[in-house]
């Protein structure tokens, strides 16, 4: 017999005894017959990222009740979801062909892996007319677990998520749905899968192997990510199957996004874009005037190291400053003073500024709020951007490229330097608290570069108005019993569906470290060479330092003796003025010298370093800076850069003009200019007698450094006008 006869002998069989949908289709199932839906009363963020991946996998989605009000439920509180089964049910009444693939998912919290062809073949080889997506964990009504079939390998529980099936045998298991909107649409199907007659009579399975769908509620151990062909896919290692489906409905190991729901967040594709241009909003070309309006809230929560160097920064942001605000909420009284200095000298450059002091008795949740409250009722705003004032701005462009991404809430991603610390999170805890996602330190580190959806972001982000004013309406976004502030806004934020994101893929910063700062100092920033080293050397180090070492910036005006830069005005200016803020000159110092075969006592108008417990910090300076130079300019020679005297001398004619000739009791000598000849005084320099040579003219913020016994005798030459000030180290006694 042919083949063709005995199929069309077998068919008239099947058909014969059962109906036409139990009959298997001669071959692989069109394309053309799968119908999507889905419901989505709002675009929102999850809802676009589902959107996204169907395009990329080219399915053809059909909405159900966009624009409509939400009536099915909280979520977060009860189960709910009923109406997505009276839309479902209604939309089924236009479907006619018999032979109509239905696929119905959630889409706030899926995205596809795969393609139609993938998904329909996986559905024909179930042989069922109606899969559900399988879970591990029962819900919402526990009672129901015995009656729940046992399958032999797998998840034994269904999850409403998903699910696919001809379109007659859904339209039957939709046809006695009655219940209201906010009733459970999970709970219905359940009742219909272990009512036995029921389960028959549609021919209803779940994939409990995972081969359709993945539900990540419970699935904590089960799940990773499979990267191959520049592709990330989620592999079940349980069942070792690659789903074709992933709903984001409870947490894994790789990362939370909104409302408790987990997507994997390193999902990319082959031809996918990073950044699509079609997502962005270009501000090339616009004039000043066209520059989105932007509140800049600046909240100052402890005292900072760095501060005035903060407003430094602020002031160079490349933004028209007629189109930003600024809201500043100062809690610490230590820098009232540097608040004021700010607003002095450049209030009336920005659009309008409001201040919250720290004695007007308004907490840090509640300035917040306000902050948010000056962008939502100024109906020209239309953005917020947050920083705390332990956020170092590097990156002048980085309010502009955050705008052009056009995306709700996005942070720009910053560390602590030489640390994994940063202000963002990779994924939760099941209690809400820090985890670490599995694709963390490559991000931190930059080893994955891009766009992340992240559950928690903190100290520096830009928020977009119009959320703050329907997403992020509430006045208690920062009020939690058992949360802090900023955990307890991020919570809110993924409640109400909006994604954070972080963005690597410029830098634009660091974050400071402020647990150690003390303010019992004029300049306390001059103490946090260890805390901050980074932040201390841009502040202090003379920008010119590094061609010491790599160009050979050294200068010799005597025989062994070497001239370099090595700090900046600022940190001479600094280290002065905190000398004459303690006070207590010497007035015949005790620097040990080497005269003529002896030591004797040559008096300096002197104060130590550790008479203002600056030892420490100086000596870390002159092993971070100094001994690399030493090493550099003496071969063979390595230091650790000990000392028993480091002071500041002060020079003036009627008090201490010159200090006659003498040995240095030390190996080498650290001679550093701290004013500048010419304006702050007259006179003044080094000569070394052996050589009969001079240095007159000190630069501010230059060393001399020599040998300091034997051969280089020296004196210091008279000061005639002003005040001269040095620091001298002797290194290596």
């Amino acid at each position: 017999m042919k083949t063709e006869t005995l199929t069309f002998l077998l068919g008239l069989l099947c058909l014969s005894v059962f109906s036409p949908l139990h009959c298997e289709p001669k071959g692989p199932i069109p394309e053309d017959k799968l119908l999507i839906l889905t419901v989505a009363t709002k675009e929102s963020d999850g809802f676009k990222r589902f959107m996204r991946s169907a395009r990329q996998f080219n399915y053809t989605i059909k909405v159900l009740g966009r624009g409509e009000k939400w009536t099915g439920g909280d979520y977060m509180s009860a189960p709910g979801g009923g109406q997505k089964v009276r839309l479902l049910k209604s939309a089924l009444d236009s479907v006619k062909e018999k032979d109509k693939i239905i696929l119905f998912v959630d889409s706030y919290d899926v995205i596809f892996s795969s393609g139609p062809k993938e998904l329909l073949k996986k559905f024909q080889q179930t042989k069922h007319k109606v899969v559900f997506s399988a879970e591990t964990l029962i819900w919402p009504d526990r009672h129901l677990e015995d009656k729940h079939p046992h399958v032999r390998e797998g998840k034994r529980f269904l999850g409403a998520g998903g699910f696919i099936g001809y379109a007659q045998n859904i339209k039957k298991m939709v046809s006695d749905w009655s219940g209201k909107d906010d009733d459970s649409d999970q709970l219905f199907y359940t009742k219909l899968y272990i009512n036995t007659e029921k389960r028959k009579s549609i021919n209803i399975t779940l994939d409990s192997k995972c081969r359709l769908f993945q539900n990540l509620y419970g699935a904590l151990d089960e799940v990773v990510l499979k990267f191959e062909n520049g592709r990330a896919r989620a592999r079940n290692v349980l069942y070792d199957t690659l789903p074709v489906i992933v709903h984001g409905n409870g947490p894994t190991k790789l990362q939370v996004n909104y409302l408790g729901n987990y997507i994997p967040r390193v999902w990319t594709f082959e031809t996918g874009c990073t950044v699509c241009q079609e997502d962005l909003r270009p501000l090339s070309g616009l004039k000043e005037s066209e520059y989105p309006s932007v509140v800049i809230g600046i909240f100052i929560q402890q005292p900072t190291p760095f501060l005035t160097v903060f407003f430094e920064r602020l002031l160079r942001l490349q933004y028209p400053k007629n189109r930003l605000q600024l809201f500043i909420s100062n809690q610490e009284p230590h820098h009232e003073q540097h608040v004021h200095a700010f607003l002095q000298n450049h209030e009336a450059e920005y659009q309008a500024v409001k201040l919250i002091g720290p004695n007007e008795g308004v907490d840090h949740v509640t300035s917040r709020n306000i902050g948010f409250d000056m962008c939502r009722d100024d109906i020209e705003c239309e953005y917020f951007f947050s920083m705390d004032a332990d956020v170092v701005l590097k990156n002048e462009d980085m309010l502009k490229i955050l705008i052009e991404l056009n995306k709700p809430f996005i942070a720009p991603m910053m560390s602590k330097p030489g640390r994994l610390w940063s202000n963002f999170w990779g994924a939760l805890s099941a209690d809400g608290y820090y985890a670490r996602s599995e694709d963390y330190v490559d991000i931190v580190q930059g080893r994955r570069v891009g766009i992340w959806n992240v559950p928690y972001v903190s100290q520096v982000y830009l928020l977009r108005a119009d959320i703050l004013r329907n997403e992020l309406k509430a006045p208690d976004l920062f009020q939690s019993a058992s949360l802090d502030p900023d955990m307890a806004f991020c919570s809110r934020v993924r409640d109400q569906g909006v994604f954070m994101f972080v963005t690597n893929m410029h830098t634009y910063g660091r974050i400071l470290n402020t647990e150690n700062y003390q303010t019992n100092h004029l300049h306390n920033d001059l103490w946090q060479i260890f805390d901050n080293p980074e932040d201390w050397k841009e502040r202090y180090i003379h920008p010119n330092y590094s061609r010491t070492l790599n160009d050979n910036l050294i200068e010799t005006p005597c025989p062994d003796v070497y001239w370099f830069p090595i700090f900046t005005n600022v940190a001479c200016d600094q280290i002065i003025e905190e000398m004459e803020n303690f006070g207590q000159w010497s007035g015949g110092g005790n620097v040990d010298t080497r005269i003529q075969g002896g030591y004797e006592n040559v008096p300096t108008i002197d104060i130590h370093m550790n008479q203002i417990n600056f030892e420490k910090e100086w000596h870390k300076f002159l092993l971070e800076y100094i001994a690399p130079v030493t090493e550099k300019m003496f071969p063979g020679y390595y230091t650790k850069a000990q000392f028993d005297l480091a002071f500041v001398v002060r020079y003036k004619p009627d008090e201490q003009p010159s200090l006659r000739p003498h040995h240095d009791a030390s190996t080498f000598t650290i001679n550093l200019a701290l004013n500048q000849v010419g304006i702050d005084f007259e006179g003044g320099g080094c000569r070394f007698l052996r050589y009969d040579c001079s240095i007159q003219a000190p630069r501010k913020g230059w060393a001399l450094m020599h040998p300091g016994r034997l051969t280089h005798y020296h004196e210091g030459l008279p000061t005639t006008a002003g005040v001269r000030y040095i620091a001298v180290s002797f290194v290596d006694p």
